[in-house]
C-alpha cells in the first residue's frame, strides 16, 4: 500500500509539473501591444496628473509599495497584494504606524538601486516638504493625515499618521501612488520618467504618441511578456474606432459609450467587448463665489432641475446608474442603498414636482420667463463631458437659466478648475480608489485639491475623519451614508449620474482584466501577452 501511495504521489507530481510547464509555455513572450488614446496628457508624471491619459501608459513604468491584484475586477482591501513592499504590519497599540519591509535587489531603470530613501523622498514630495516641488499636486489631500515617513536601514519604511487610518493601504495601492526615485528631479519626471516597473519609458510626442518598451532587468522573473506598448493619440473617437476595427490596433483605450461599443461589435464581431461601471461620475459644478450663484437657494433650484434618468436614458441607453458621492452598489463597495438614495432631495422620481419647486424658488429670487440668467457652461472638450453638458443646458432652461457651452482643451481644463476660473461647469469625478477616504478627502473636505466648487462644512469634515478611523466596515458604511446625505442636502457638488464605459480587445490579447470600480488601477500590464 505504501509503495502504491508513493507511486501515485510521484505520478501526480509529474502530471502537476507537466501542467505547470504547459501553462508557463502557453504565455508567449514578444510583440508590441498597440492601442490609442483620445487625449494628450500635459506630462508623464503620474503624481502631477489627474487623468487616465497619463496613468494608463505610465503605470507599467512604475511600481507601488502595494497594488490591487491585476486579475481581480473589483478593487477592495481584500485584493491588495505586495509590490515593492514584501510585507506590511500595523502598530496594534496605537494604530498610527504602518511599516513596510521592502524588496532588495530592485533597480531603477537607470541602474541605481531602489531603497527606503526613495519611498521617503516620494511622500516628502507629496507632502510639500522636499526641496524639489511638484508643479501640480492633485492628491496632496490623500495624505493630510500622514505625519511623516521614517526609514530604518535601506529596506524598511514606516508611515506615521496623526490618527489611525486603516484605508491608507487602499490609497497606496492605487495606480496614482507610484514610488519615485530620489535622484531624478520632478521636472525630469514630467518628460522622461524613471521607474522600477516592467516597462521603460521611450518617448512622449504630445498629440502624437506615447511609447514604452520592455524592461529586461525587471525584478519579477519572466515579466513582462510584451516587448512594448504603443499608444497613438487619436482625438477623433470615430477615427480611433475605425482604426481598431481595421485590425491596426489590438485594444481600445476604454471609455467608450454604449453606442460606440455596439458599433465596434458590429464592425469587428471577433473583438471581445465589455461594459464596466468605471467609478466616474458626471457632476454639476457651481462656483459658489460668483454672483448670483453664491446664493444657496439658487443652487438648490439648479439641483432640483436635474432629471437624472433622462441623462441615463440618452447618454447610456439606460445602462447607467444614479448615486451619491460613492459608486452605487453592487459595483461599488461603499454605495448608498437605493431605498436611502431615493429619499434625498432631487433623487425622487417626480421630476416635474421637483422642477415646480425649483421654479418657485427662482421666482422668489426675482427670476422668471422674462428675467433669465445667462451663463457659460464650461466643460472639457471630450465626448464624455460634452454629451451630458448639452443635456444639462436643456434642463437648466426649465429653471430660467440659459447656458452656453464652453468646451475647454485638456491642458487648460484642470488648471482652470484649480483656479476656479469658471462659473458653472459639467465635470467628471474619476475616483482613483473606491474608498471614502479618497473620495471625501480629495473632493469634498475644506480646501481639498479636487474641491473645485469651494464647498466647506467643518461639520462634514469632522464626519469624514470619524468614518476614516472606523475599523468595522458596516459601521463605516453607515457613517459614509450619513455624509452622503449631508452632501446632497448642502448641494456640495450634485452628482448627476454614473455612466459605464466600454473596452474592447481582440481575442489574442491574453490575461487582461478590466477593473470595474476604478479606471486608474489596472494597467500594470506585466502579465498581458499576445497569442499570435
Amino acid at each position: 500500500m505504501t509503495r502504491k501511495l508513493r507511486l501515485c504521489a510521484a505520478v501526480g507530481a509529474g502530471l502537476l509539473a507537466l501542467v505547470l510547464a504547459h501553462a508557463a509555455a502557453a504565455q508567449k513572450p514578444g510583440g508590441i501591444l498597440k492601442s490609442y488614446s483620445i487625449d494628450s496628457p500635459a506630462s508623464m508624471s503620474i503624481h502631477e496628473e489627474a487623468t487616465v491619459f497619463a496613468v494608463r501608459p505610465m503605470m507599467g513604468v512604475f511600481n507601488n509599495l502595494v497594488m490591487y491584484d491585476q486579475h481581480v475586477k473589483q478593487n477592495s482591501m481584500q485584493s491588495i497584494v505586495p509590490d515593492l513592499a514584501m510585507s506590511w504590519s500595523w502598530d496594534e497599540e496605537s494604530g498610527r504606524k504602518l511599516t513596510f519591509k521592502l524588496r532588495q535587489g530592485v533597480k531603477w531603470h537607470d541602474g541605481r538601486p531602489f531603497t527606503a530613501a526613495d519611498v521617503k523622498c516620494t511622500w516628502d514630495l507629496l507632502l510639500g516638504r522636499a526641496n524639489d516641488k511638484l508643479r501640480l499636486n492633485p492628491r496632496k489631500t490623500w495624505y493630510r493625515n500622514l505625519e511623516e515617513v521614517t526609514t530604518s536601514g535601506d529596506y524598511e519604511v514606516t508611515f506615521v499618521m496623526q490618527r489611525p487610518q486603516p484605508a491608507l493601504l487602499a490609497l497606496l495601492a492605487s495606480g496614482f501612488s507610484p514610488v519615485y526615485p530620489c535622484h531624478v528631479s520632478a521636472k525630469d519626471m514630467r518628460q522622461h520618467p524613471i521607474g522600477t516597473g516592467p516597462f521603460k519609458f521611450v518617448e512622449f510626442k504630445p498629440n502624437e504618441s506615447i511609447k514604452v518598451t520592455k524592461n529586461p532587468d525587471y525584478w519579477k522573473p519572466e515579466r513582462p511578456y510584451l516587448d512594448g506598448i504603443e499608444y497613438t493619440i487619436i482625438k477623433n473617437v470615430s477615427t480611433a474606432i475605425l482604426t481598431f476595427a481595421s485590425g491596426k490596433l489590438d485594444i481600445t483605450f476604454g471609455g467608450l459609450s454604449v453606442p460606440l461599443t455596439r458599433q465596434i461589435s458590429e464592425q469587428a464581431p471577433q473583438a471581445i467587448c465589455e461594459m464596466n461601471p468605471t467609478n466616474v461620475g458626471r457632476t454639476l459644478l457651481i462656483n459658489r463665489e460668483v454672483p448670483p450663484f453664491n446664493n444657496a437657494e439658487l443652487r438648490r433650484a439648479m439641483t432640483l432641475a436635474l432629471d437624472r434618468q433622462a441623462f441615463i436614458d440618452i447618454v447610456t441607453e439606460g445602462k447607467g446608474n444614479t448615486g451619491g458621492a460613492m459608486l452605487p452598489m453592487p459595483d461599488g463597495v461603499w454605495g448608498m442603498p437605493p431605498e436611502l438614495l431615493q429619499t434625498l432631495p432631487g433623487y425622487g422620481g417626480d421630476v416635474q414636482k421637483n422642477r415646480a419647486e425649483a421654479r418657485t424658488i427662482m421666482q422668489k429670487l426675482g427670476y422668471g420667463p422674462d428675467k433669465r440668467i445667462g451663463v457659460k457652461l464650461s466643460t472639457r472638450d471630450l465626448p464624455p463631458f460634452r454629451d451630458p453638458a448639452v443635456i444639462l443646458i436643456d434642463q437648466l432652461k426649465q429653471v430660467y437659466i440659459d447656458a452656453e457651452l464652453e468646451p475647454i482643451d485638456t491642458p487648460q481644463w484642470f488648471p482652470r478648475l484649480s483656479r476656479k476660473d469658471f462659473t458653472v461647469a459639467l465635470s467628471l469625478i474619476g475616483n482613483g480608489v473606491d474608498d471614502p477616504d479618497q473620495t471625501f478627502y480629495e473632493n469634498y473636505v475644506c480646501g481639498a485639491e479636487g474641491n473645485h466648487s469651494g464647498y466647506c462644512n467643518p461639520e462634514v469634515d469632522t464626519m469624514v475623519d470619524r468614518q476614516s478611523i472606523e475599523t468595522d466596515q458596516q459601521k463605516r458604511k453607515e457613517l459614509v451614508w450619513q455624509i452622503e446625505k449631508k452632501l446632497v442636502e448642502d448641494g456640495a457638488r450634485p452628482m448627476i449620474f454614473y455612466a459605464p464605459a466600454g473596452n474592447c480587445h481582440y481575442p489574442y490579447v491574453k490575461d487582461l482584466t478590466i477593473v470595474a470600480n476604478s479606471i486608474y488601477n489596472g494597467w500594470r500590464m506585466e502579465d498581458v501577452w499576445l497569442d499570435r
